[in-house]
């Protein structure tokens, strides 16, 4: 019975040593952006008809390359065919590598998926025998930030540097991974034209361009990260080798270099002496409010302007709202800015312009209206108080009451002549009767008689119509909200195809419909506050997350290449998004 069993071991051992294995190896699965990543394609059988994965989110840096090992050890053959490849990723995130096929005797074998997941740049060891050590000791990118310790809401800026040694040459770079501002408000300055400047970089001259110029305002307390920006460059760096005149020749070198994360400690605002007024102004600013007239008659219009300039976060606060006499016909304000950003922060001017209307004779007076900031540079708060403002409303000099009429004819005084004074004054006046003028009687005539009759009661109950609607302020609100919307959609709208205006006006347009519904003021605005406020007022949860998720989108795209076709999507889905709050709230 024991001589049975030797057949059926012999023939399952000849059958497993023949099994055909095709297997994927990686050197690592997880590396950072500047790294490269090796892949090997492994069999056990010579194939036919290989066809490799298509690599979407990698870049082939080297290969295929091919090695084959066939061996006799002991009469027993072993055979290994390995395709190698060297992959640098594109950008980060999850992937997967797909799977490779191979044909041996007539079947296809296919290797299993591998998951690959690609982190920000990591420090890499330098190896002097690495054929790249000398281009990555010739070339650097530096982050260079203004301040590392700043206030909420103070600007700091961020400029990226690519250095270059001498005797090395650069032929083209690709941004293979942007930096990512998260929980910062950023503004990105234009770099018209790249000036090759001379400069010292570690002890050593250099030369050097500005890649990219950035101002930043953090949004968060505490310590905050900065993500590097990395680039793929094409280095020329000299060679061993001399040409026929004894100079040594160029070789190029792609060479994947990267400025480095960049920590920010950002300062809370002191609470010590914090007025009430304040509403978030960070930088050094001037307040100034002014009728545009102070003497006026009565249902005539003037304008109050309300006016900050100076340098800070000026699109990051609102303007105080003036206290005005319930008598007066207000409107909304309207708002203008002329903000210039460079280096340095924001400079600029932003008023808020209101239209008033006195209905009724009488005087004025407009209080003083206080504006507060922080200064980062007395780091402490300011505040500035405007001047008390009075404005005269006079009696229309085309009305007269039945005071003023009888004061009038009180005034004319009885001339009696006496003859024996004008005794010696002869007339010789010729006198006529009056003919019958064409207008007395005519339509004309009628039409502007009984006009007024008809007109006045027609104004007062405009204006009594207007006034009521004045008097709702939250009603008043809500529609300058849905026009700034509005206005906002349709600028997005008009930007489609540029990246930088759409997701601007999309960010206007999101939060100016906030800050009426929610009541809420802008230095609120963060994503946390609008989640929980969202749903406090019974918003469904997939319309908070559609808003939160448009949010995001605005962040994402200022550092993230985006197709004309995501932001038709997010157009889309803003304006359908606000449709459906707005009749949940």
């Amino acid at each position: 019975m024991k001589f049975r069993f030797i057949p059926l071991l012999l023939l399952s051992f000849s059958l497993l040593s023949g099994q055909v294995s095709f297997d994927a190896k990686v050197s690592k699965k997880t590396l950072g952006i500047n790294e490269r990543l090796q892949i090997d394609f492994s069999m056990n059988e010579d194939g036919d008809n290989f066809i490799p994965p298509s690599f979407e989110n990698f870049s082939v840096v080297g290969g295929p390359s091919q090695s084959i090992s066939n061996s006799w050890i002991n009469g027993e053959r072993t055979y290994s065919k390995t395709y190698t490849y060297f992959l640098a990723p594109k950008k980060r995130g999850s992937f997967s590598i797909g799977q490779a096929s191979i044909e041996v005797k007539g079947t296809v074998y296919k290797t299993s998926p591998i998951k690959i997941n690609v982190t920000a740049a990591v420090d890499v060891p330098k190896d002097p025998n690495d054929p790249e050590y000398l281009a990555s000791e010739s070339i650097a990118l530096v982050a260079e930030v203004s301040k590392t310790n700043p206030y909420l809401n103070e600007s700091i800026s961020v400029v990226y540097k690519l250095y270059i040694a001498e005797n090395t040459g650069v032929r083209n770079w690709d941004e293979i991974d942007k930096p990512r501002y998260n929980n910062f408000w950023s503004q990105n300055i234009n770099v018209k034209e790249l000036k090759v400047q001379e400069g010292m970089y570690k002890g050593e001259r250099y030369r050097y361009v500005v890649l990219k110029k950035t101002v930043l305002y953090p949004q968060k307390t505490g310590e905050l990260s900065l993500e590097p920006l990395t680039l793929n460059v094409s280095v020329e760096v000299p060679s061993n080798r001399r040409d026929i005149f004894g100079r040594r020749t160029m070789t190029t070198v792609n060479r994947t270099v990267t400025a480095g994360k960049r920590k920010i400690k950002v300062k809370p605002l002191p609470q010590q002496g914090k007025p009430e007024n304040f509403s978030g102004a960070v930088g050094n600013f001037n307040f100034n409010v002014e009728s545009s007239k102070n003497i006026l008659t009565s249902s005539e219009a003037f304008s109050l302007k309300l006016e900050v300039t100076g340098k800070g976060n000026l699109m990051l606060f609102e303007l105080p709202t003036p206290t005005l006499p319930s008598s007066l016909e207000v409107y909304d304000p309207e708002h203008s800015e002329d903000i210039k950003t460079s280096l340095y922060g924001t400079k600029g001017r932003i008023s808020d312009n209101y239209t008033i209307v006195t209905n009724e004779a009488g005087q004025y007076p407009i209080p003083s209206i206080s504006f507060s900031f922080f200064n980062p540079k007395t780091k402490s708060y300011e505040t500035i108080d405007s001047e008390r403002i009075i404005v005269t409303a006079n009696e229309s000099p085309f009305i007269l009451g039945k005071n003023e009429t009888n004061k009038s004819n009180s005034n004319i005084s009885k001339i009696e002549s006496k003859d024996s004074k004008f005794s010696n004054i002869y007339t010789l006046t010729k006198l006529e009767p009056i003919k019958n003028d064409v207008f007395f009687g005519s339509v004309l005539f009628w039409l502007l008689f009984l006009a007024p009759l008809i007109f006045i009661p027609v104004i007062i109950a405009y204006s009594k119509i207007k006034a009521k609607k004045a008097m709702d302020f939250e009603g008043n609100i809500i529609k300058e909200n849905r026009k700034l919307t509005t206005k906002y959609l349709a600028e997005a709208k008009k930007s489609l195809g540029n990246k930088e205006a759409f997701y601007v006006a999309l960010e206007r347009a999101l939060h100016s419909y906030l800050k009426a519904k929610l009541k809420i003021k802008t230095f609120d605005l963060s994503k946390d506050r609008i989640k929980s406020l969202l749903i406090n007022n019974s918003i469904s949860s997939p319309n908070v997350d559609a808003f939160i998720k448009l949010l995001e989108s605005c962040d994402f795209a200022r550092y993230t290449p985006l197709a004309k076709s995501d932001m038709v999507r997010d157009y889309e889905n803003a304006s359908k998004t606000i449709s459906q709050i707005d009749k949940q709230l």
